[in-house]
Parts: structure tokens; sequence; C-alpha cells
């Protein structure tokens, strides 16, 4: 689990990036907080940057759009989904986001 911030301190409507293994975009939605992979799939860009409007988010470089719900890219140029994370907000309105594990294939696996 990584902190990413206090409730009170990610106004409804905004982003910020958490450092993980890869960077992380936590998000306060209008109907509760995501995180996704920061990177757009389509082009080296910070999600964290881009637009939200409801569950969406836009990359700030060429307009693809995510589903915050699913990470599934809704129009062109992305193809490929973000990866999306887990979200936890404590009774006492820490974020806290549970970050995917990359799973990597063994060296000399077939």
């Amino acid at each position: 689990m990584i902190y990413a911030c206090h409730l009170e301190d990610l106004p409804q409507g905004e982003s910020l990036r958490v450092m993980a293994d890869v960077p992380i975009a936590v998000l306060h939605a209008d109907d509760g907080i995501y995180a996704v992979d920061d990177t757009c799939t389509h082009q080296n860009a910070s999600l964290s940057d881009g637009w939200l409007e409801g569950c969406f988010i836009e990359c700030p470089l060429h307009e693809a759009a995510f589903d915050l719900r699913t990470g599934a890219p809704t129009c062109l140029p992305a193809k490929r989904p973000v990866r999306t994370h887990s979200v936890t907000v404590s009774d006492d309105g820490c974020v806290y986001v549970h970050a995917a594990v990359t799973e990597s294939v063994a060296e000399g696996a077939a």
C-alpha cells in the first residue's frame, strides 16, 4: 500500500502523481477516488496532467481518453488500456493506493 495524500488535499476534479514502481495518477472523480498508471499508453505523457471529466481522464498530449473504472481507452489515438489500481480511504481520510504488481517472465521460462 502506498500513501497518496489526505482526502482534503485532493479536491474533486483534481489529480496528483504518486511515485511507485511506475508513476501512478490518483484522481478524485465525481463518484470517488481512482488510480491508474500515470503514463498514457499512446505516447509518453502524464495522465495526472490531463483533464478529468466524470469517470474519464483525457491525456494532455493527443486527447486520448481512458475510463478510470476499467482503464479502457475510449477514443483514439490510444488503443491499449492503462493499468488500474485499487484505492482505499481510511476512516481518518488518508488515501492509499494498492499498486498492482507487474508480473515478469522468469529468465529461461518457455
